[in-house]
């Protein structure tokens, strides 16, 4: 699968998550057929187009992303936060209660 198609495919599983859940980049990489692409599923998440949600796909930990994405974790939290998805008191979303 070229990147084009692995991106295209990545984009089509992150539109599918429904507000108030998320999905960790392995989850997507695993959908795909190899939980070793999470990182080839978080550089394609970085040039996804802007109507995709990118920010309901969040690392293993349940981290948000890098400052340079979305303008900061707090705003990735604050997306997340106004869709009904739950978090630790360390941050972090609770992946028990949010994950797909």
């Amino acid at each position: 699968m070229n990147d084009i198609e692995f991106s295209q495919k990545v984009y089509d599983i992150a539109a599918g998550i429904p507000e108030g859940k998320v999905m960790t980049y392995g989850q997507v990489a695993l959908v795909l057929g190899n939980r070793g692409w999470a990182r080839r599923v978080g550089r394609a998440m970085f040039y996804a187009p802007s109507d995709i949600p990118c920010h309901r796909v969040i690392n293993s930990k349940g981290e948000m992303a890098p400052e340079y994405a979305f303008g900061g974790k707090d705003i990735q939290r604050g997306m997340l936060e106004s869709e009904g998805v739950v978090f630790k008191p360390n941050g972090c979303v609770n992946l028990k209660k949010s994950v797909l």
